[in-house]
């Protein structure tokens, strides 16, 4: 019996690209288990930062290497852009570990919806709305899932003029307050976040915001004394929640460099939170999940003050980091699922829901 093949998707037109190539690297060892080598046949697909894609021993190089292609200065012909390499042909589900813009925001899910394979992981709606931290909040809000107070901004319309900036300023800070984050609603991996505690800080980190996205969001601080909690959720229709898993670090907050500079962060696995919160987290885990139309795999985020004893939710990734030290695949492993088992259970997820055309 032929295996089926699972096409490896990664790199991408982002500024995740080389976060992407890592998670590649540890899912492609997953897949070279014995267990899985048995089941499937693997072949890699690499995205340039240009767009082009490769397959075969330049796809080989990049995970050998764990860095991305060189792409030429000059731009490229607009006709390579618009060709897959021959052998995507022979894909009988895609594995896109693609990560930000490009990657897990609905666009590669609606191309390889369009190529008609299965693929793991949330399609165009659950992918769109998980990625776009505006349209996930109004979701969470219709399900009645607790967040913190926020206010969505049109860059465009508050720096229109001095006087629609000024009144715009002020009303965050009577809806908002502070201390507020303010992030590009459509960027990943803490890319452009600041935090502010006064109105010369607001208007630093709008400014660097905007720069990143025309659409921001500012939100209200969580509790003091926070607790930042993480759940993975694996599955379609009926989906798992896994152990809860903690961040802690000495940083004023969750930054870019905080999350990927070795040892500026500790993760706890699993979370030492009592029993009863646990399960709330959890249950509320698979209702952002189902919110967002989310399917396969993501991880949600909370905040718990210890304090308050309040638990809110903070966001949904639809495509986690899926390095050996990520948190998604720790998450699963303290859960009884090891690393290459959930790979496995992700592909079968993605063949059950979309079940090849024949």
């Amino acid at each position: 019996m032929t295996k089926p093949c699972v096409g490896l998707l990664f790199g991408g037109r982002s500024g995740e690209h080389e976060v992407s190539i890592s998670s590649a690297r540890a899912v492609a060892r997953a897949f070279g288990e014995a267990d899985n080598r048995d089941r499937y046949d693997l072949k890699l697909f690499y995205i340039q930062k240009d767009g082009c894609w490769q397959s075969g021993s330049l796809a080989q190089q990049v995970l050998d290497s764990g860095a991305a292609l060189p792409t030429s200065a000059h731009p490229q012909n607009r006709q390579n852009l618009w060709q897959f390499p021959p052998d995507a042909a022979e894909v009988t589900v895609w594995f896109p570990i693609l990560h930000g813009p490009n990657g897990e925001d609905g666009t590669i899910q609606g191309l390889l919806s369009l190529m008609q394979v299965p693929y793991v992981g949330s399609a165009v709606l659950g992918s769109a709305v998980g990625m776009d931290k505006i349209a996930m909040k109004t979701a969470f809000a219709q399900a009645n899932l607790p967040q913190v107070a926020y206010q969505a901004i049109d860059g465009s319309q508050l720096w229109a003029d001095s006087c629609h900036y000024g009144q715009g300023i002020e009303q965050l800070e009577i809806e908002v307050g502070y201390p507020c984050f303010v992030k590009p609603a459509n960027l990943g991996s803490s890319v452009g976040i600041g935090k502010a505690t006064c109105r010369t800080e607001l208007e630093s980190a709008l400014e660097l915001a905007a720069r990143h996205d025309r659409r921001v969001i500012v939100e209200a601080a969580a509790d003091t004394k926070i607790r930042e909690i993480e759940c993975a959720v694996l599955g379609n229709d009926q989906p798992e929640a896994s152990v809860l898993g903690e961040i802690t670090y000495d940083a004023d907050f969750y930054d870019y460099e905080t999350k990927y500079t070795p040892g500026l962060a500790n993760l706890l696995i699993p979370s030492t939170l009592s029993t009863s919160v646990t399960q709330d987290i959890q249950a509320m885990a698979i209702a952002a999940f189902k919110a967002v139309d989310a399917a396969g795999l993501a991880r949600v985020d909370f905040f718990y003050g210890e304090t308050t004893g309040r638990i809110v939710l903070n966001e949904i990734n639809t495509l986690p980091g899926f390095t050996a030290t990520s948190m998604y695949p720790q998450l699963w492993a303290a859960t009884g699922v090891p690393f290459g088992e959930l790979v496995h259970r992700l592909v079968q997820l993605a063949l059950d829901r979309f079940p090849p055309s024949s």
